[in-house]
């Protein structure tokens, strides 16, 4: 595979495609305030090439995220759809029940499950295992993942799947990496317990995401589509899967590593890349025009 090529901004490949796909924690924000210049950027492809649909792994349903972006200040203009791993995480649910699920999770995402004969158990009593993270994940006291090694032990010899609303292993928050729930499903799956993934890399939040993208294109080839993203293992090995181009943003979550001065580290990026069998078009250290 060929390395990706450094640019200095979407516009210089713009032109190139008719959407794009684009991550928001990492890329957009850093969960304490938007970044002027990716939102700009998006803003203005916005309106010379196409629809940008806004993909996140946010365990709760796009509509429930929505106050948080705009109280980040990312602007509607910056975008035209959005879905997330929560609104994929729904159908899987909605497969379960009526049913007993250990619900997994801080409370702000309480709101995945309404509206769904779920009752909520304890893992003892449970039929499946919903993780939308750990339980606790503020400032200063994130869970870790090995604190649930001996309940995931007991709910892996009974068999319960987990559903894991969120794959990504660790956020941005600040300067700070707090845990995700993918970490635990990765602990929950070496115990050997069955994890179904509902967000990226996986198909059913592209597929959401694709037709929101094909919903809102004013002219163009659909398949002319790229993806931004900060996650290897998320977004673009997700790009990678569905056969997308990536623009690779190497200063979010990896960029204690591939960053120096403001300039990706070609060296490192490919190191980060070919260490999980993933490919990126481009590269640059952060979103803008």
């Amino acid at each position: 595979m060929s390395a990706p090529v450094l640019i200095s901004g979407l516009g210089e490949v713009a032109g190139r495609y008719d959407a794009v796909l684009c991550d928001v924690w990492g890329v957009i924000h850093d969960g304490r305030e938007s970044f002027p210049a990716a939102c700009e950027a998006l803003e203005r492809f916005q309106s010379e090439r196409g629809p940008v649909v806004l993909i996140s792994n946010a365990p709760r349903p796009a509509a429930a995220v929505l106050p948080q972006l705009r109280g980040l200040g990312v602007p509607d203009a910056a975008w035209s759809g959005f879905v997330t791993s929560g609104d994929a995480t729904l159908a899987e649910l909605a497969q379960r029940a009526p049913g007993k699920v250990w619900r997994l999770g801080p409370e702000r995402d309480r709101v995945l499950y309404e509206g769904l004969e779920l009752k909520p158990a304890e893992p003892a009593d449970a039929d499946f295992i919903c993780c939308t993270g750990p339980f606790e994940d503020d400032d200063g006291m994130p869970e870790a993942p090995h604190v649930y090694g001996e309940v995931f032990r007991d709910c892996a010899a009974r068999g319960l799947t987990m559903i894991c609303a969120n794959p990504d292993r660790v956020v941005q928050r600040g300067a700070e990496l707090i845990w995700c729930a993918g970490a635990l499903a990765d602990l929950y799956e070496g115990m050997g317990g069955v994890v179904v993934m509902a967000g990226k890399p996986y198909a059913p939040v592209f597929r959401l995401a694709l037709a929101e993208a094909a919903k809102a294109r004013r002219s163009g080839d659909a398949g002319r589509v790229l993806m931004i993203g900060d996650g290897v293992v998320t977004d673009v090995k997700g790009a990678n899967r569905q056969g997308l181009d990536c623009l690779f943003v190497a200063g979010g979550v990896h960029g204690a590593e591939a960053v120096v001065g403001g300039r990706p580290v070609a060296a490192a990026v490919e190191r980060i890349l070919l260490s999980e069998g993933a490919h990126a078009a481009f590269v640059s250290d952060a979103l803008a025009w």
